[in-house]
């Protein structure tokens, strides 16, 4: 197989894909951002959004199309820790010279660290925890919004609405942010019901910058909503400990709201990043490309 000329990361969520176009000198060509690109909502959508941010990036760099069979790329997305899917994935045809799955949190943690071990707790449009250990990768959370994914802005949009029906049932209290939400849907509780049937992770997570400024300004309910979310963070934080996990980073579109409202005990174990998920995606982009030399040598 020829040499890769081009590095590509790709860190792709529930609520939006980045790119990064590399030389093999490290310097960054062009970048590049489309839509959500989480393999749960669909491999085909998922990987259409991962092409349009590439093609960003070579129209960023002045490169056509064919520059793309001469990429490693490396497309860390979220839906990838799931078997089925990332099958899924990896039987398309995709143009890229080399391509490498991970998901989103793997790479998050490897550009944090700079691919030293430690862990990370992503509070995104979704939520996971995960760690490298002595070679060792671990898992916690992150298994979607229906039945995880706590304390992530999908989780508390939907949080919201949830205390938004108390209020209506006179189980709660009503607050500025009660009413806020009530008012976007006419305050009819069917009308709540009915969008949130049919809700994806980003609808939902797009209601929660409302919790956040409600929160900044003292709304009850918004408050013990951001406490709830904290707490959800903290036990995935306690867990990558347990693993043995020696610092944490704390990242996502979520992590800055959510990291004043931890406790000390958890705001120990986190450090600041050495790098995003796009950092990450890069790194194990070059060393998938320099593995494979190494083992056609060997044949």
């Amino acid at each position: 197989m020829a040499e890769c000329e081009f590095f590509l990361g790709v860190d792709g969520g529930g609520t939006r894909c980045r790119a990064r176009l590399c030389g093999r000198a490290g310097i960054a060509l062009g970048e590049g951002e489309a839509g959500p690109a989480n393999l749960r909502l669909g491999i085909a959508v998922s990987l259409a959004a991962v092409l349009v941010a590439a093609r960003q990036c070579l129209t960023a760099a002045g490169l056509a199309e064919a520059a793309l069979a001469r990429t490693a790329a490396c497309l860390s997305l979220a839906g990838a820790s799931e078997p089925a899917e990332l099958a899924a994935a990896r039987r398309q045809m995709l143009p890229f010279g080399r391509t490498l799955f991970v998901t989103d949190a793997y790479a998050a943690c490897i550009g944090a660290h700079q691919g030293a071990d430690g862990g990370v707790v992503i509070a995104g449009t979704g939520s996971i925890g995960w760690t490298v250990v002595a070679g060792r990768q671990y898992r916690v959370g992150g298994w979607g919004l229906p039945l995880s994914d706590e304390g992530s802005g999908a989780w508390l949009g939907r949080e919201a609405l949830r205390v938004v029906l108390q209020a209506h049932d006179g189980r709660t209290r009503w607050t500025g942010l009660l009413h806020r939400l009530s008012d976007d849907f006419n305050r009819d509780p069917h009308g709540i019901v009915r969008w949130a049937a049919g809700a994806t992770p980003a609808d939902f997570g797009a209601l929660a910058p409302l919790v956040v400024d409600h929160a900044s300004r003292g709304d009850d309910a918004a408050i013990g909503l951001m406490q709830s979310a904290a707490a959800h963070i903290e036990a995935l934080a306690a867990r990558l400990v347990e693993l043995g996990a020696d610092r944490l980073a704390l990242v996502g579109g979520l992590a800055a709201a959510v990291a004043p409202w931890l406790g000390d005990d958890a705001r120990r174990h986190f450090v600041a990043p050495l790098g995003d998920g796009l950092a990450g995606a890069l790194l194990l982009a070059r060393a998938d490309a320099a593995a494979e030399p190494a083992r056609e040598a060997a044949l």
